[in-house]
């Protein structure tokens, strides 16, 4: 497994695949064209049908400018290696060809030529699954964090420091904002009302209202371009912070604790993001919410005490509820129904934590195998239902949009 450097990027939203790993892949080709008179980029696949409403195309004119790159729109067309393809072109002054790449942004940010691992990604892991580092555990007595360190070193601290102070603004900054979000749905923010709300109740549906007001907080933040950490995408980021949050705000977790559930969180998204997927227009929203969720619910449970075969239960538990979740997003924006998603992931990972600490930890379905079920059941989807906006909710949205007559109810 690579780096949790990797996995918890920190960058604007809206989108760690349709945003950042365009970006990311605009500049590294600007860097190796740099003398180069204009550009033409292609999307492709599910880049291509949700782009514009995720802002891949000004991802990239910004780095490569507008006024000399030509974007090129391919939705119908799937490159076999994954989803979300780009092909960018290198012109010289004489209009001739120079330069001409191929790469795939495979979710949270990263990139991958074909049949190649990830670009700028080391194994530093030496375990790749949840069954391998919970035996350590056990053998050791050293919790999944410690695992963290003794893979990454000291210094990962400072980085997830770095991650943690990331999140924590972008809830203060999410709790601060009013108004309408950027795209034609005119949606408006809601967790500054959920916030005020959650203080007026008492115990129980107060520490709900807030738990939801922290995840809606990040989550319009990062569906307007604003600053925020993948986790383990910008599409799912509003699920493990809310959770974080919640507990720092409201039991007085150290920070340090607190970054150690981050690296114990981040474990289990990267066992996911190795042996599976955590792309969205690769296996559904599964790959993004339910990875949250069940990251969420493994923080959750190292806070709260729990033992190590707890956590990984609270972690199966977290991604086996969210199953054939599919990806549908309306008008192609990180909005509906993904900001309500992180709201309710964060409370289902605190439902899973609760869970697995009245249990032993034993249970029939390891968090292996849960993975193996979500990979499969991804490809099995049809690509209406992977970032594409073609089917479920984006269609129903369609057919209303289609009759300028019609009132929208959402």
């Amino acid at each position: 497994m690579k780096t949790l450097r990797e996995l918890y990027r920190i960058g604007h939203g809206p989108s760690s695949s349709h945003t950042m790993g365009p970006r990311n892949a605009a500049t590294h080709f600007l860097n190796r064209n740099a003398r180069a008179t204009r550009f033409e980029v292609t999307l492709y696949g599910s880049l291509a049908a949700t782009g514009k409403g995720h802002m891949t195309d000004q991802a990239i004119l910004d780095v490569l400018g507008h006024e000399r790159t030509t974007i090129v729109w391919e939705p119908k067309r799937f490159l076999p290696f994954h989803p979300n393809g780009m092909k960018f072109i290198a012109l010289d002054a004489e209009g001739k060809q120079s330069d001409e790449w191929t790469v795939f942004s495979v979710g949270g940010g990263a990139l991958a030529e074909e049949g190649q691992a990830p670009m700028e990604e080391k194994h530093i892991y030496g375990m790749n699954t949840a069954t391998e580092i919970l035996s350590w555990c056990i053998s050791t007595g050293k919790s999944y964090w410690e695992y963290v360190e003794e893979c990454e070193g000291t210094s990962i601290w400072d980085y997830l420091l770095e991650v943690w102070e990331t999140m924590k603004q972008a809830v203060q900054r999410g709790l601060e904002q009013e108004g309408v979000l950027p795209g034609p749905l005119c949606l408006r923010r809601k967790a500054a009302l959920y916030h005020v709300r959650a203080e007026g109740y008492q115990q129980s549906m107060r520490t709900r209202g807030l738990l939801f007001a922290y995840a809606l907080a990040v989550s319009e933040e990062n569906a307007a371009g604003g600053k925020i950490v993948t986790a383990p995408t910008c599409g799912s980021c509003g699920v493990l912070p809310a959770v974080l949050y919640h507990l720092y705000k409201s039991r007085n977790f150290s920070e340090q604790r607190i970054v150690r559930a981050l690296a114990t969180a981040g474990l289990f998204g990267n066992i996911v993001k190795t042996n599976a997927s955590i792309s969205g227009a690769e296996v559904g929203c599964q790959g993004e919410v339910g990875v949250a969720c069940a990251m969420a619910a493994a923080a959750a449970a190292q806070l709260f005490g729990g033992l190590p075969s707890q956590i990984e239960y609270a972690a199966e538990m977290g991604l086996e509820h969210h199953l054939g979740l599919t990806c549908d997003p309306v008008c192609g924006l990180v909005q509906i129904p993904c900001i309500e998603r992180n709201a309710y992931a964060a409370a289902r990972a605190m439902d899973a934590n609760s869970y697995a600490m009245f249990t032993d930890g034993v249970h029939r379905v390891s968090f292996d195998k849960v993975v193996e079920v979500m990979k499969k059941t991804g490809h099995d989807l049809p690509s209406l239902y992977k970032e594409t906006a073609e089917g479920g909710l984006a269609q129903d949205y369609k057919q209303m949009w289609g009759n300028e007559h019609s009132t929208l109810y959402f």
